[in-house]
């Protein structure tokens, strides 16, 4: 079991002791593609799966989910929560045992979902129909110097509900002068770089645990994929995620590495439950 670099309290203290900066973002990886967003006094949860929910469903089955790092904490334990998003209704992107509890602890919270699981995104947040901020491709939400604008994602392809709404969806947040895109779970796609570069990220949260059919699971970039595609939308800082959670689909980091350091590629790495400040 790998250890977390801060968990529970540990983890607690270390998110108390950042105070609010517009000049200043500050990010811990919670794990899978989890991140906590720390701005200006704003906190802002991408994707979280906070529990053991995959490894009791999937326990004696062909595809055990056998979790390789500790939990950083539980999501009732977690202080205010301002935002909170889900790409796609994968658990491991929309945790019943995750939402739910941070919707009913926060009941301010904007939750921004993709149109196409409205449905189901309030039934595992256990939340009224009309909660949820619901977006598709090119759709933005607004509040302040927030935004969230949303871009396809294709796990494996650009699937949409009847309706022509994306079943997958990724992030671009703009928090006054800094700008991430979170992917969500997604392969590359033929005009993906046209969506990202007129944003000229900041920050890209990239998956690396790449596709194989054996793992019987929809798949994502892999490491090479994931270097090109932030070679060429121009990103000031790359963090990978998607890995060190379940056994059965993972990868090491350390091709990724090797490929961005032949790039010129600024990267960083994070353990679960670290932090890590930028400043403009």
């Amino acid at each position: 079991m790998i250890k977390a670099y801060l968990k529970d309290q540990d983890l607690l203290t270390d998110i108390s002791q950042v105070h609010p900066d517009p000049d200043q973002l500050s990010i811990w990886w919670l794990g899978q593609s989890g991140y906590l967003i720390y701005w200006n006094g704003k906190r802002i949860i991408l994707d979280p799966y906070l529990s053991e929910s995959l490894s009791i469903k999937y326990k004696d089955t062909d595809k055990p989910h056998v979790r390789m790092s500790e939990k950083v904490i539980d999501p009732g334990k977690l202080p205010h929560i301002d935002f909170l998003t889900s790409s796609h209704s994968h658990t491991d992107h929309l945790d019943p045992d995750t939402i739910s509890v941070l919707i009913k602890n926060n009941p301010a919270i904007r939750f921004i979902i993709p149109e196409s699981i409205r449905n189901l995104a309030c039934q595992r947040g256990q939340c009224a129909g009309y909660f949820p901020y619901g977006l598709d491709a090119g759709e933005s939400f607004v509040e302040g110097d927030i935004s969230f604008i949303a871009l396809p994602a294709a796990h494996e392809s650009l699937d949409k509900d009847d309706a022509g709404k994306h079943l997958y969806l990724g992030y671009i947040l703009r928090l006054g002068a800094w700008t991430l895109y979170h992917s969500g779970d997604t392969v590359l796609y033929p005009g993906m770089v046209e969506w990202i570069k007129p944003y000229a990220p900041d920050v890209m949260f990239l998956p690396i645990n790449g596709s194989d059919p054996g793992r019987k699971v929809a798949g994502n970039m892999n490491a090479s994929e994931a270097v090109y595609l932030a070679a060429q939308t121009g990103a000031k800082l790359t963090i990978p995620g998607h890995y060190h959670l379940f056994e059965f689909n993972s990868a090491e980091p350390e091709e990724f590495v090797s490929l961005a350091a032949a790039q010129g590629l600024p990267i960083r790495l994070l353990e679960h439950g670290e932090r890590l400040n930028l400043k403009l």
